[in-house]
């Protein structure tokens, strides 16, 4: 797996069960379709998206993001730098914690400072910027890779909601 591959599942969740294309989920997240197949082909390999029509596998997906993806993708905080806020200082976590230290993928045109933080691939607060959804997501995920117990457990209580919802 790569870290794309994260975003790439969390935006066909998102598409929620309607048609996509290969070059539309390329457009979104700001990669290439060649990366887009080769994530397709990882995921599949990986039993994380299933049959024709690329269906995600929700609770092993779930699973991995809970148990796996701190432990495949680590990140620390690093400079201090103008970035785009993420885990607990983006939304949703951001009402619920009152921080000391934000935390932000660089990005020269945000207004807010924070200790830098990797995003899952470089082109994520690209991504993230034209989808509010995903960004939530994105956000999420970083609370898992880098949050204290409290961040990750409520940032894998909210992921569990969008993954593996009620009436699936």
């Amino acid at each position: 797996m790569r870290p794309q591959d994260v975003a790439v599942l969390f935006k066909i969740l998102l598409l929620d069960n309607t048609a996509w294309q290969s070059k539309e989920l390329a457009q979104a997240l700001y990669l290439s379709p060649t990366e887009i197949s080769f994530s397709l082909k990882r995921c599949q390999y990986a039993r994380l998206l299933g049959g024709p029509d690329y269906q995600v596998a929700r609770r092993t997906f779930l699973e991995f993001l809970l148990h796996g993806l701190a432990v495949v993708f680590p990140t620390q905080p690093g400079a201090h730098v103008r970035g785009l806020p993420t885990a607990h200082s983006a939304a949703p976590l951001r009402e619920q914690f009152v921080a000391e230290q934000v935390y932000v993928w660089p990005d020269a045109e945000s207004e807010h400072w924070g200790s830098a933080i990797e995003p899952l691939y470089p082109r994520a607060p690209q991504a993230a910027k034209a989808d509010s959804k995903l960004y939530e997501l994105l956000a999420l995920a970083d609370a898992l890779r880098v949050g204290r117990p409290r961040e990750r457990k409520l940032a894998g209580e909210l992921l569990r909601e969008f993954t593996c919802p009620v009436h699936v």
